[in-house]
């Protein structure tokens, strides 16, 4: 009796039963007496079949990034806030546009989710004096050029 679970085949298999490998690349039982109720000594072999065996295994973490981490054009604007990076993943541009901030001390003593703005911020913020930490990726956003 065979199961087909995908990577893996499932067989009930009594002590005296001998595997071949048959003209059509499977794998079949050979030998094996007809099982009766009464007998006992079954036992349960697993074995990987030939067609998942030929996949290509793929490496975690290798694939290509995509949404957000996927590095995209900016604007001249960003680019001279950023150092001259032609393309950036948002995430990176928000990581280092917080450095600058924390860096400049430029967070509201009073209400630390309000960023003031300096020059510099301006030129990316559409010159505004003062922007809500949520903001910040709504304000960003125009500068990655698609």
């Amino acid at each position: 009796m065979a199961i087909s679970l995908g990577v893996f085949s499932t067989f009930l298999v009594d002590d005296t039963a001998l595997f071949s490998k048959s003209s059509s690349s499977s794998l079949r039982l050979v030998g094996a007496p007809v099982a009766s109720p009464a007998r006992v000594s079954m036992r349960t072999v697993r074995m990987v079949t030939y067609a998942t065996a030929s996949k290509p295994a793929t490496v975690p973490g290798k694939r290509e990034p995509r949404g957000i981490m996927k590095p995209r054009r900016v604007s001249p604007e960003m680019q001279a806030f950023l150092g001259g990076v032609p393309e950036i993943p948002r995430t990176q541009a928000l990581k280092q546009i917080w450095a600058y901030i924390k860096q400049e001390n430029l967070q509201d003593p009073e209400n630390k989710k309000i960023i003031v703005c300096d020059e510099k911020l301006k030129s990316i913020f559409a010159g505004k004096e003062r922007v809500g930490f949520l903001e910040i990726a709504g304000l960003i956003n125009p500068h990655f050029l698609k």
